[in-house]
């Protein structure tokens, strides 16, 4: 095994690497650190788990489940960049794109009715979502911008959009009835093994069986009412239209690829309820599901003359909705993975509470959350903007985050305990001694989960809380609403632990919309907090507050501590990737940042130097932080525009600044003489390198693919100058 395992992803991420990559490897080798790749991207996922539809030479070893076991050792050091949380309509295009290139996968089942057709659905489904994530994430999650960052963030400030006290957007959620307010919790005082089961008048369903709890977890339970959420949905849209302004839906339909999916369909199914009413069998023959978003759902009918115009009909009626490319008329509820609640809302709020409607111009909106566990997040957040005006990134302190992740923790771990309730009944979690942990009165329609945390990740997630707060000495808020049935059983575990180790003073608990406002307005008086919260809102706000402080969320320090003294050092969000590519396939431009990866490698270098006692891995790893500074001093990040410095540009200049920084050091003499002629040479070649690069943008780029791009292809565009490759190797 390598020393470091830097992840093979998708998109934008991946095709940085293809420049990246080699750069990192000819460096490390010279401290005798070996640096391989395992392969997690969408398309390895999917034919790692089709073997027997492949040719001896088309397998793919399962990389992820490797990593998996990887991470749960001491020797774990991985640098996992962004990779898809594939919804549905991107697992279908990658499957036909990887059929177009030869590979004979079967295609996916929408409503499997054969043993063999379900068997293909179930190997499908485990690889969509956020497949990767819970079976990397063996440790709680260490989120900060690097001093480097904020320091640049804060000596030259991104535009923030104006807010104003009259503004009309806002939050709508559920008034009751949603997963919020039916959750129950408890916390299980021995070893236990659960199943799942629906009891109605005509007798018992199994939903699920052979669930392993060790003891000290707390289990949750809790359901959506799709009535209720019909109902919601249906008076949003005409309170929307009254009030003038953008419909919005923001959902996580990638990472809770169960739920968040049927959300979607609801709201598409309300948007279009005229037509749904009308032509709902016609639809349906069509194989229209609603689940699968408009743009679905417009090419299964465009040769229906009278749906399309039944269709146009009802659109022209509704408020105008929220757009993610006016340009090319694609909407809020095109596709569910198009609109992520955790990028989408502090975009949203960074431009001043303003969206893209169909006519190319900002509007308020309407930002419908449906469920209220955590969209009072950002209503507070909405709220305190137009109290306050926009926040001034010049002069605004940070929020830093622990979050409760490892094993499967909260919300994110629930996928194989979540269901559409297929009729009325009683769902029952009962436990191996025959106790009745949790039940609920459901309806036909409704969404059912079960989600949980262990003790081991908890305390560990305390500890480490306490530790960063330690060494930061700031202001430190764990999350934690105790007047939420699963926030009060973490709350039982975190006193005893704060405590017992003298530190309650040190910290405060609250609930989520109370924290959003105090860590506001501690950031607006230039002080820094410590954001302490479970799985989703690690997640929220390490978007949020990035977005807000940095303009972008891929330039966070993510580390996540493996609970058993490995390393998985994080490399930032990868929500904007696709359109990343689409520029480089159009242009030939890259403008993806690697200043994520950046911070990510110097941080695996230090930890190896820890690790395994490696100084001269120690040495790289400063010369690492070194050269990130000069990225952000001399200005060397990628531009927008082509024609413009991009990607590739940045690589050369880290490239630059790293073997600069390594021969002027003098803790390790071989290196400093290894590296000096390295530096020379990319200095005096700098204007030919430049060049180079310069000289491939503006014409469209072929990369072989999308989701699996063809290999020299790949490298032909993103190593372009002959110079760089010649020193690099």
């Amino acid at each position: 095994m390598s020393d470091i395992i830097y992840t093979k992803v998708d998109e934008a991420p991946e095709l940085a690497s293809a420049s990246f990559l080699p750069i990192i490897q000819k460096f490390a080798s010279a401290a005798g650190v070996s640096v391989g790749t395992k392969d997690i991207s969408l398309a390895g996922r999917i034919l790692a788990a089709f073997p027997d539809h492949l040719s001896d030479e088309q397998r793919q070893s399962d990389d992820l489940a490797e990593l998996g076991r990887l991470v749960k050792t001491p020797e774990a050091n991985v640098i996992k960049l962004p990779n898809i949380s594939a919804s549905v309509p991107q697992l279908v295009a990658a499957i036909k794109e990887l059929q177009s290139q030869g590979f004979a996968l079967p295609d996916y089942p929408e409503a499997p009715g054969t043993e063999e057709e379900k068997a293909v659905r179930a190997k499908y489904d485990a690889v969509k979502g956020s497949a990767v994530n819970p079976v990397l994430r063996e440790g709680n999650s260490d989120r900060r911008a690097a001093k480097a960052v904020k320091s640049f963030a804060q000596n030259n400030p991104h535009r923030m959009g104006e807010w104003t006290a009259d503004s009309k957007t806002h939050v709508s959620s559920m008034s009751g009835n949603d997963f919020f307010s039916n959750e129950i919790s408890a916390t299980l005082a021995k070893d236990a093994v659960a199943k799942i089961v629906l009891q109605t008048d005509s007798g018992e369903i199994l939903l699920k069986d052979g669930i392993e709890y060790p003891a000290g977890t707390v289990v949750d339970a809790t359901f959506m009412s799709a009535a209720a959420l019909k109902e919601f949905l249906a008076t949003e849209i005409e309170k929307t239209k009254e009030q003038g302004i953008l419909f919005s839906i923001h959902l996580k339909a990638t990472m809770m690829k169960v739920s968040d999916p049927i959300l979607f369909g609801h709201a598409v199914k309300a948007f279009l309820a005229p037509v749904f009413d009308k032509h709902g069998e016609a639809m349906a023959a069509l194989g229209v599901n609603p689940n699968s978003g408009l743009g679905d759902l417009l090419d299964r009918v465009k040769d229906n003359a009278e749906i399309m115009a039944d269709i146009d009909a009802c659109m022209a009626d509704r408020p105008p909705m929220y757009m993610v490319d006016s340009d090319r008329g694609i909407t809020n509820l095109h596709v569910s993975s198009d609109v992520i609640i955790d990028a989408s809302m502090p975009a949203l709020i960074r431009a001043g509470g303003k969206g893209w409607g169909p006519d190319g111009k900002e509007a308020d909106a309407n930002c419908v959350i449906p469920d209220n566990s955590y969209a009072p997040v950002y209503d507070e957040t909405i709220k305190f903007f137009k109290e306050n005006g926009k926040l001034n990134p010049a002069t605004a302190g940070t929020v830093q985050n622990i979050g409760l992740m490892a094993q499967k923790a909260e919300e994110y771990g629930s996928h194989p305990t979540t269901f559409e309730v297929p009729e009325a009944g009683t769902v029952r979690m009962i436990l191996d001694d025959g106790t009745v942990l949790h039940e609920h009165a459901v309806q036909a329609g409704d969404i059912w989960r079960s989600a949980s945390a262990r003790k081991a990740p908890i305390e560990d997630w305390v500890n480490l809380a306490i530790s960063r707060q330690k060494a930061e000495g700031c202001r430190a808020i764990f999350w934690l609403n105790k007047d939420r049935a699963h926030d009060a059983e973490l709350i039982a575990y975190v006193t005893p632990i704060l405590e017992a180790q003298g530190v309650a003073d040190k910290f405060e608990i609250m609930a989520p919309r109370e924290a959003t406002r105090a860590s506001l307005e501690t950031i607006t008086k230039g002080e820094n907090t410590i954001a302490i919260t479970g799985n989703v809102l690690r997640d929220y706000l390490t978007d949020l507050f990035p977005i807000l402080e940095l303009a972008t969320s891929a330039k966070m320090l993510s580390i996540v501590k493996l609970m058993n003294g490995g390393g998985l050092f994080e490399t930032g969000a990868g929500g904007s990737a696709p359109k990343h590519v689409q520029q480089l396939n159009e242009e030939n431009h890259l403008r993806w940042d690697s200043l994520g990866e950046f911070c990510a490698l110097g941080e695996s270098l230090m930890f190896l130097a820890d690790a395994k006692n490696n100084d001269k891995a120690r040495v790289l790893g400063e010369a690492v932080e070194a050269a990130t500074q000069g990225i952000l001093d001399h200005g060397r990040s990628p531009s927008r525009k082509v024609g413009e410095p991009d990607n590739r540009d940045s690589h050369y200049w880290f490239a630059r600044y790293w073997a600069e920084a390594l021969a002027a050091q003098s803790d390790d003499a071989d290196l400093a003489a290894h590296f000096a002629p390295i530096a020379e040479a990319l200095a005096s070649n700098e204007t030919k390198i430049v060049a180079e690069l310069a000289a491939v943008q503006g014409p469209a780029a072929d990369l072989g693919g999308y989701y699996r791009t063809d290999a020299s292809k790949t490298a032909a565009v993103m190593r372009p100058s002959a110079t760089l490759n010649s020193i690099i190797g």
